[in-house]
C-alpha cells in the first residue's frame, strides 16, 4: 500500500531528498513574493515541464493526481469572478496549481525511507531538548503517502457508483470512503506496532 506514487523511476528519484524539499521551498516563497500572472504562468508551464520530460506515463500519472486541485480551482476561478475581482482569483489558482504540482513531484520521485529520515534530520534539535520526534517522522511521510491512496479510493467508489446508478454520487461516498480509510489506517497502525513502533519511541526517550 505505501509505494512509490511515480510508475516509472526517473533521475530525479536519485537526487537526494533535503535538494528537493529546499527547492519547493524556495520556488513557493517565490511565487509568494511576486503578484505577477506572467510569472505564475511560466512557473506553471514549467512545473508541467518537468513531468514531461522523464515521458508521457510519468505525465499522465502527474496530472492524474493533480486533478483533485481541480474543484478548488473551479470555486475560486467563480468566488473572485463574482466579487469583481477575476485577476485576484487567476493569480491565486495559479499559484496554488503550481506549489500542488511542484509539492507533488517531489513526493512522486522520494521514496517513503528518504522522507523518514529527511524528518529525523529535521527534527533532530527537538530530540537535542528531550522531546520525541519517532511519531511525527512517522506521521508526515504517512500522510503524503496516503493522499493518493485515499483518492485512488474515491475514484473506485465513484466507478462503482456510477455502474449501479446514473444519478452522481455526491456527498453519499463519505460514509464508506471514511470507513475505507478508518480500516486503512488500523491495519496500518498494527503493521506498525508489529514492526516495533512503540520501541522507536522508547529509544528515544
Amino acid at each position: 500500500m505505501i509505494s512509490l506514487t511515480s510508475p516509472i523511476e526517473t533521475r530525479a528519484h536519485r537526487w537526494p531528498a533535503g535538494w528537493k524539499l529546499g527547492a519547493l521551498c524556495l520556488a513557493s516563497t517565490g511565487l509568494f513574493l511576486t503578484d505577477s500572472l506572467a510569472v505564475h504562468l511560466v512557473a506553471l508551464l514549467l512545473a508541467l515541464a518537468l513531468y514531461a520530460a522523464p515521458g508521457r506515463i510519468f505525465l499522465r500519472a502527474g496530472l492524474r493526481g493533480l486533478r483533485v486541485a481541480l474543484p478548488f480551482a473551479a470555486v475560486l476561478i467563480v468566488w473572485h469572478a463574482a466579487t469583481g475581482d477575476l485577476r485576484a482569483g487567476v493569480l491565486i489558482t495559479l499559484r496554488m496549481v503550481t506549489l500542488i504540482a511542484l509539492a507533488n513531484l517531489v513526493t512522486m520521485t522520494t521514496g517513503l525511507e528518504d522522507l523518514v529520515e529527511l524528518v529525523r534530520r529535521l527534527t533532530a534539535p527537538l530530540r537535542r531538548l528531550g522531546l520525541p520526534t519517532y511519531p511525527l517522522e512517522t506521521a508526515i511521510p504517512l500522510v503524503i503517502r496516503f493522499t493518493p491512496v485515499l483518492v485512488a479510493h474515491a475514484e473506485t467508489l465513484a466507478l462503482a457508483w456510477r455502474a449501479r446508478s446514473r444519478h452522481r454520487p455526491g456527498w453519499r461516498l463519505v460514509l464508506p470512503l471514511t470507513l475505507r480509510a478508518l480500516d486503512d489506517a488500523d491495519r496500518v497502525g498494527e503493521a506498525l506496532r508489529a514492526r516495533g513502533g512503540p520501541i522507536g519511541i522508547s529509544q528515544q526517550e
